[in-house]
């Protein structure tokens, strides 16, 4: 079974500026998800899909390929989906044909190799196609509260919210760390959430997805807890 690995990382972002390539514990944010993608073993490539030269380069340095993807696809509006359909199709275009790939986002520096080894393990073609870490809410998700008309709140589920936590059903919520898929099923199926879906779950301290600086502050700090 043919593998690939594609790390998507633009280089705009405007909740942290230059987010891919902040400092993490002395290098650089996505080189750490390089490392995880690297480490594990499992990839005949590995490659960071950009529209920047800075990433581009961190990219070489860590000992990977880069793949320039094109301006339409390097914007904030633009889908995690679109991305790796474009990176497929310039893999084929190429004469790669790949059975099955990984998308690793780079602002997810705690998942370790071994949690891309678990995702991974959970793909059987034609059983389960798709594949995602995942974690647990660090609230009750049933007691969600949405803004209505005049600024009041309102239950998102009315008839669950007075559910009891011991009644209510065991949730998870992609973790933005770990996809994998059937390249033939996410063609057909164009969705991370696939009709055939499992989940590797993984613990908040590793599910941290940067996104804004308390998110870099929050990692950095549990990094260096475990660390010490």
């Amino acid at each position: 079974m043919k593998r690939v690995c594609v790390i998507p990382a633009r280089g705009g972002s405007k909740r942290l500026p230059r987010k891919n390539v902040a400092d993490f514990l002395g290098r650089p944010i996505i080189a750490h998800t390089i490392d995880a993608a690297r480490t594990c073993g499992l990839f005949d490539r590995v490659v960071v899909s950009t529209d920047d030269d800075e990433i581009a380069r961190v990219a070489r340095e860590c000992g990977v390929e880069s793949h320039t993807r094109g301006p339409e696809l390097a914007s904030d509006t633009a889908r995690l989906v679109a991305v790796c359909l474009s990176f497929l199709d310039d893999e084929a275009q190429a004469g790669r044909h790949w059975d099955v790939f990984a998308c690793l986002l780079a602002t997810a520096p705690m998942r370790a190799a071994r949690d891309v080894h678990a995702t991974m393990g959970l793909i059987d073609t034609g059983v389960c196609d798709f594949a995602m870490a995942v974690t647990n809410y660090p609230l009750p998700p049933l007691q969600a509260l949405r803004k209505h008309e005049g600024g009041f709140l309102r239950p998102m589920w009315p008839d669950l919210i007075n559910l009891r936590s011991q009644d209510a059903p065991v949730l998870f919520v992609d973790n933005g760390s770990t996809y994998v898929a059937s390249v033939a099923a996410f063609r057909r199926e164009r969705t991370f959430y696939g009709s055939t879906l499992r989940g590797h779950v993984m613990p908040r301290s590793r599910s941290i997805d940067i996104d804004e600086p308390f998110d870099l502050d929050l990692a950095r700090m549990l990094a260096q807890r475990s660390s010490a």
